[in-house]
């Protein structure tokens, strides 16, 4: 397989379509101040947390329900201008970027908590929530949503990526909980999919073929969810190991030893001392497993304590507990920091992120000669990982005034993700396949089936306004 382009520099060759004065003044018309052709705002929403560059979108619609996506959109399917959907601009592999122009619908305001069934344990929401404020809101009902991605994301966007994080190891990804949705297509019309009862064998499964579609089918504009009782006790740990294959084997054999553990994430002794740095600690500047524990007192105290024996066995040592609130709080606001900690570290400097996940048993195998290679570039880099479902990240750190280090980058990142194929894995984790992951995705999936996913986008979106240009190219 060749090298996958450089997607940088291809996005200026990307053909804009236009974006017609009629269907400006038509927007302007039904939104108001709701629709901005301000430089300032189109610019915000036609850039992520990736390190491509695209023109902005020719207008931004703050929607404020339902009916007003479906009109937003029906009035650019009349002129077949492209839609991207908006939530805070949290994504990684360039998401959101209007590549071939068009509008973007910000669902930021549809920001409710619709209904929680506390006795079913599921909730609807709107798009626009974020995971923050959806444990803030029902945090009284004894009950919490997992699926932490680091980023305060908000929940239609964690859908549309198909979002995982830190606590999928025990609670799974948004794939096992989002239950149903309401979308509206690319015609405009708004459909339904899924119950809140916890199974079906009613139809295809549309709820499914949505969460991970990346805006490219439809704009999500509701979500049930699967919610769960907050454990009754939770404790967190870090153990710092001699070297990040002993960090990994223990996390494998904990893992294949089928402890219920809740998180277990890697951080690099590299990245250990930018968190440091940034967020005024004083951990061990060595490879870390950052771990909690949920269940009962007792459950918690046994599997602590079986991790810890394995732990020892593979070298691990200075083994600290964080029991409080506030200590536990303290460590991952540190970890799902390391991002901005990298790049603190390296004024002005910008980030290729990459992720891929293997099966556990191969962890090891890809995640050390990957290591090697990045040592062996001299480029900086942070290493973090949610390693107990085999998933971990690299983020290159680049300066952008030497394009030599982005063709190196790129090299590490294609090396990195063949890697994890060979060895029965896949290109991306969690972070999606977006713009920068497309070539990989014909090699993992294969031109079949591919193909197969062409043929449904054309079915559902036959002039391809909804998110041209992401995932595959029509």
């Amino acid at each position: 397989m060749n090298a996958p382009a450089n997607t940088h520099h291809l996005l200026p060759a990307i053909a804009q379509r236009d974006v017609p004065q009629a269907l400006i003044d038509a927007l302007k018309a039904r939104f108001a101040e709701r629709c901005s052709t301000a430089l300032v705002v189109r610019e915000q929403h036609g850039r992520d947390e990736s390190s491509f560059d695209a023109p902005p979108p020719a207008a931004v619609v703050f929607a404020e329900n339902t009916a007003e996506v479906a009109e937003a959109v029906a009035l650019a399917a009349q002129h077949k201008v492209p839609v991207i959907p908006f939530g805070v601009g949290s994504s990684l592999e360039g998401h959101l970027l209007a590549v071939q122009g068009g509008i973007s619908i910000d669902l930021g305001r549809m920001n409710k908590v619709l209904s929680v069934n506390a006795e079913d344990l599921t909730v609807t929401v709107q798009p626009g929530v974020t995971r923050k404020q959806l444990n803030e809101e029902i945090k009284s009902t004894g009950l919490f949503f997992p699926i932490d991605p680091g980023a305060d994301a908000t929940i239609g966007g964690m859908s549309a990526t198909r979002a995982s994080g830190t606590n999928a190891v025990r609670y799974g990804t948004m794939r096992e909980n989002v239950l149903g949705l309401e979308v509206v297509t690319a015609s405009g019309q708004v459909i339904r999919t899924g119950t809140r009862a916890k199974k079906s064998s009613a139809g295809y499964d549309l709820t499914r073929l949505m969460v991970g579609s990346e805006g490219t089918l439809g704009v999500i504009t509701e979500v049930t969810l699967r919610i769960y009782p907050l454990p009754e006790a939770v404790s967190a740990a870090v153990c710092s190991f001699p070297s990040i294959e002993a960090a990994v084997r223990t996390t494998i054999q904990v893992i294949q030893m089928g402890i219920p553990i809740a998180r277990v994430e890697l951080i690099d002794h590299n990245t250990v001392r930018m968190v440091n740095k940034h967020s005024k600690l004083s951990l061990r500047e060595e490879a870390m497993l950052l771990m909690e524990f949920h269940g009962s007192p007792t459950g918690v105290q046994e599997q602590a304590e079986m991790v810890q024996e394995i732990a020892s066995e593979f070298g691990g040592n200075a083994f600290e507990w964080a029991s409080t609130p506030e200590e536990r709080t303290r460590l991952w606001t540190a970890r799902h920091n390391a991002y901005f900690a990298a790049v603190q570290s390296k004024p002005g400097c910008k980030v290729i992120s990459t992720d891929t996940c293997v099966p556990i048993s191969r962890l090891a195998d890809c995640l050390l000669d990957s290591v090697a290679e990045a040592d062996a570039s001299g480029i900086p880099y942070f290493l973090v990982g949610h390693v107990g479902d085999g998933n971990f990240h690299f983020g290159y750190l680049l300066d952008p005034d030497k394009p030599e280090e982005r063709v190196a980058a790129e090299q590490l990142n294609h090396q990195l993700v063949s890697r994890a194929l060979k060895l029965g894995g896949t290109c991306t984790g969690e972070h999606g396949v977006g713009l920068h992951k497309m070539d990989f995705l014909v090699t993992e999936a294969g031109d079949g089936a591919v193909d197969m996913m062409r043929t449904i986008k054309r079915a559902l979106d036959p002039d391809n306004i909804m998110n041209p240009g992401k995932i595959f190219a029509l």
